[in-house]
């Protein structure tokens, strides 16, 4: 055998199952086509929040005068975003490239096939080709932009998520088709620089995976800064032969006609199956996807996959920790299977968006008697002094034992608040608990501890 492991796919889920299994004392080798990181450190996950923090920064420098400062000229300089934005990118992609050297993992460059259970052919883009073998293969080759068959995507008017990162110039106007964590995202990041944004979305709420309060306050925060949001919507069809697209909305009150430069298709990902080998190692699939145990083991012996193109949720820090449980178990090692109510989700448009567990709908169909606790940042001190007084907390516990089953946030740092929550969540804390764990003053933070006084009719302070 050439390794004990060969990972195809070196984004987070593959780069982490690669170390991770390198620090258990494996030979490791990691088959990727393009540049270290995947989809995530390359088009995902870090460019597009440079390319965020950049909005923030000129959407400071904008109100600088509501903070006592005072600037002229203020303008983006989308060119320079962009740059920036690859910049760090390419920073990151070269930490992993790092990573590697230092853990002694082998780079097999080119595309990865499964020739049988214990041997991957990699084709390099010269087409030459090599076989290397392995104990055991972790398939880990994540997702792309999924197409819808009347928006199929040209890259250059119908563009996806990797053509809205690299556009050439600024568009005047965009139609963001879908408004997921992705869409939301790259609809905030336009508008906040001047193009003129419509979202188009399918179900009656905007960010649709997210507690319907949180829905509504990030739509009215987007229409608010110029957004125009169409839900209940969908895009019917695109026409592209003129110098705009004209793009036909269905709506709940007929057809709407809208005129775009851009149409951002926004609508999922598809995970990266095709050409891997699964069907010629009869590899059990599950609606499109890898049909995998807890431990990430597929129906043929030696072969696992982890990440986007197994059932779950599609998130960079999902992929990483089934890498860890996957490699850990392999190593003999006494391994919990992760445990998939307690995902946290994060939306990183301003105001920002996060939540873990139940959402106050769900709670209540699945039976719960519940409390809800909400503390507004309206009465928040760091929020009035840091100029964040968008949003709320929401917690929801379980009226009889005093389980946190759910929160949700939305304003500012929310993003950076969540994992406490989670931590609480896997320690199965009480409100009570929450209520009496001291938290700093000022801090956005302690708007948890309020409402989960909230929830229990213990008001604290303001």
């Amino acid at each position: 055998m050439n390794f004990d492991v060969i990972v195809i796919g070196s984004g987070p889920g593959g780069y982490v199952a690669a170390i991770r299994a390198s620090q258990l004392g494996m030979k490791v080798g990691v088959v990727e086509r393009e540049n270290l990181g995947g989809i995530c450190l390359n088009w995902g996950c870090i460019p597009t929040k440079a390319l965020l923090k950049s909005a923030q920064v000129y959407e400071y420098a904008s109100h600088a005068a509501d903070y006592g400062v005072v600037t002229a000229d203020v303008k983006p300089d989308f060119e320079k975003m962009v740059a920036r934005s690859r910049g760090v990118a390419d920073g990151m992609s070269k930490g992993i490239q790092f990573l590697f050297k230092k853990n002694k993992i082998e780079v097999l460059t080119g595309f990865g096939k499964l020739k049988d259970n214990h041997t991957v052919t990699v084709t390099a883009a010269d087409g030459t080709a090599a076989d290397y073998t392995a104990k055991h293969i972790i398939l880990a080759t994540g997702a792309r932009s999924r197409e819808l068959p009347n928006l199929k995507q040209d890259g250059v008017k119908i563009i996806g998520y990797r053509q809205a990162l690299t556009l050439p110039k600024q568009p005047k106007s965009m139609v963001v088709v879908g408004s997921g964590a992705i869409g939301s995202e790259f609809a905030y990041f336009y508008n906040a620089i001047g193009t003129k944004v419509t979202i188009v979305e399918f179900l009656p709420n905007i960010v649709p995976v997210e507690d319907e309060e949180v829905s509504k306050t990030l739509e009215r925060s987007f229409k608010k800064v110029g957004v125009k949001v169409m839900t209940n919507s969908s895009v019917e069809s695109v026409d592209t032969s003129g110098e705009l697209c004209k793009v036909k909305i269905q709506t709940k009150k007929g057809v709407e006609e809208v005129e775009a430069e851009i149409v951002l298709s926004a609508v999922g990902i598809a995970p990266n199956v095709e050409g891997i080998g699964i069907e010629e190692l009869g590899i059990e699939m599950e609606k499109g996807k890898v049909k995998v145990d807890q431990f990430y083991r597929t129906n043929v012996e030696g072969v696992y996959a982890i990440g986007d193109i197994i059932p779950g949720p599609a998130l960079a820090h999902v992929a990483s920790a089934e890498a860890i449980t996957c490699v850990e178990k392999i190593a003999g090692l006494d391994v919990h299977p992760v445990n998939y109510k307690n995902i946290p989700g994060c939306t990183y448009t301003t105001p920002e968006v996060s939540s873990v567990g139940m959402s106050e709908k769900a709670a209540i169909e699945a039976g719960y008697e519940i409390k809800v606790g909400k503390f507004p940042f309206t009465a928040s001190g760091k929020a009035s002094a840091a100029g964040q007084k968008d949003g709320f907390v929401k917690l929801i516990f379980d009226a009889k034992y005093g389980e946190l089953l759910g929160a949700h946030m939305i304003g500012g740092n929310v993003t950076e608040m969540i994992a406490e929550l989670v931590v609480a969540r896997n320690l199965e804390t009480t409100g009570h608990e929450l209520i009496k764990s001291i938290h700093p003053h000022p801090t956005m933070s302690e708007a948890i501890m309020e409402a989960a006084a909230a929830a229990y009719g213990e008001v604290i302070h303001m």
